[in-house]
Formats: structure tokens, C-alpha cells, sequence
């Protein structure tokens, strides 16, 4: 999470993880105050209507449009490697992650004119973002970010964290999302939706789905031994 997103989800970090604590403190089974698959729990807010309209800061995956103007052999499409970095004719590896494009732009235009070429026009165009992601936690084989390429449901998500743990509930698997300005969390029963018996719910970028059950990180776990049970939940903000 090293993009500018990554910035807005960190500060609000402590109190989703009180919140994450308080809706998964009763474990072994339905319950809680989190309403099962309730209606109105669709699409999120659009992310460019919640967060500040700041230059776009690079990212490993994101692919670019670099136009050197009038030199057509130097200009073209370039993605951005794991490491951060493109590699261009002439100048060769530039670190391109961490920047916005106007700076990386600046940057291609100081180092072609240092010895190539006489006062460079360089711009740089980020065509595709980096793909967006879904968080997964708590009792799954693998937390952690994964990229949402196209539609996907619950059940697709929790086998990219590559299923659950033995000690998880899987009848109470809580997803936090954003709906009409709110944040919002619902519970899902994974069981009852494998029995066809509960629609498998989409899952959108963004998203943050949190499997009940003793695998819990040891955060997790001195939240839920720390405060107290008060039923929070349904919208919140």
C-alpha cells in the first residue's frame, strides 16, 4: 500500500481496527449486531468523490504514455517494473515509483538534455493505474492485499487468500465498505451461500473482508481482550 490511497487508509487505521475488533468479538457462530447480506449493501461510493484531487503518485504495475515531443523514437508506452523502475533509450533505468508525473517527466527531460537533446518537451501520461485492491484478514491462510482485476465475489476472495483457517467461523465473515458517504459493515455466511442457499455477495476495490475465527492477528486479539462488547454496528462514520 505504498500509493496515495495507501496514505488515506493509514490514518484510519486505529479506528478500523476498533471497529474490526468489536464486530468480530463473538466468534463459534451467527450472531452480533452486523445484519446478514441486508439490502442496500451495493456498489461503494465512487473512490474520486472521497478523496482529495492530488497529483497522481506512481506505482509498481502502473502503465505509461511518455511522449518526447518531435523525437517519436523516444516516446511510447512504458509499464513500471516490481522494482519501480522504466527503462528508456538513451538514459536507460529511471526510478519512476514514488513520483508524481509531472516530476518523473521533469526528471526524463533533465537527463536527455544533459547530453542528447537541446531543451527536451517530455510528458508523461499515467494511461493504466496500478490495479485496484481488496484487503482480506483475519482467519484466512494468507492475509493481506489483493489486486481486483475484474467482477468478484466472496467466495473468489477468500480463495485468493487461499481459504480458511481451521480455527475460522466461516458462518460470520464481515465485509466494511463505503456506501453513501458512510461507512458500512454486513455479515455473511459463507457456509449458507456454498449451500446456494445466500446469493455470493459481489466484492468491490477497496473493500475490507474479515473472516471470524481464533486465527486472528495478535492485534486483533488485545482488541477484543481489551474492550469493551457494545453493539456499534449497522452504518457507522
Amino acid at each position: 500500500m505504498d500509493r496515495f490511497s495507501s496514505s488515506i487508509a493509514s490514518l484510519s487505521k486505529l479506528w478500523l481496527a476498533i471497529l474490526l475488533g468489536l464486530a468480530l468479538a463473538g466468534c463459534g457462530g451467527r450472531g452480533g449486531d452486523i445484519a446478514y447480506d441486508p439490502p442496500g449493501f451495493g456498489a461503494p461510493d465512487p473512490l474520486e468523490n472521497k478523496l482529495p484531487q492530488l497529483p497522481p503518485v506512481l506505482a509498481p504495475g502502473d502503465v505509461l504514455s511518455i511522449k518526447v515531443y518531435r523525437v517519436d523514437d523516444l516516446s511510447g508506452d512504458q509499464a513500471i517494473d516490481p522494482a519501480g523502475r522504466i527503462k528508456l533509450p538513451l538514459i536507460g533505468t529511471v526510478q519512476a515509483a514514488g513520483k508524481t508525473t509531472d516530476q518523473l517527466g521533469a526528471e526524463i527531460a533533465q537527463g536527455l538534455g544533459a547530453r542528447y537533446l537541446q531543451s527536451p518537451d517530455v510528458q508523461v501520461l499515467l494511461k493504466t493505474p496500478m490495479l485496484r485492491t481488496v484487503t482480506v484478514d483475519g482467519s484466512v491462510t494468507q492475509p493481506g492485499l489483493y489486486p481486483l482485476a475484474t467482477q468478484t465475489t466472496l467466495i473468489q476472495t477468500i480463495a485468493m487468500a487461499r481459504g480458511t483457517t481451521e480455527g475460522a467461523n466461516p458462518r460470520r465473515i464481515v465485509v466494511f465498505r463505503t456506501i453513501q458517504g458512510q461507512r458500512m459493515a454486513a455479515s455473511f455466511d459463507l457456509e449458507t451461500i456454498r449451500e446456494g442457499k445466500m446469493a455470493d455477495p459481489a466484492i468491490y476495490p477497496d473493500d475490507i473482508v474479515v473472516v471470524d475465527g481464533s486465527s486472528l492477528t495478535a492485534t486483533w486479539k488485545l482488541i477484543l481482550q481489551s474492550l469493551p462488547i457494545v453493539a456499534l454496528f449497522r452504518p457507522f462514520g
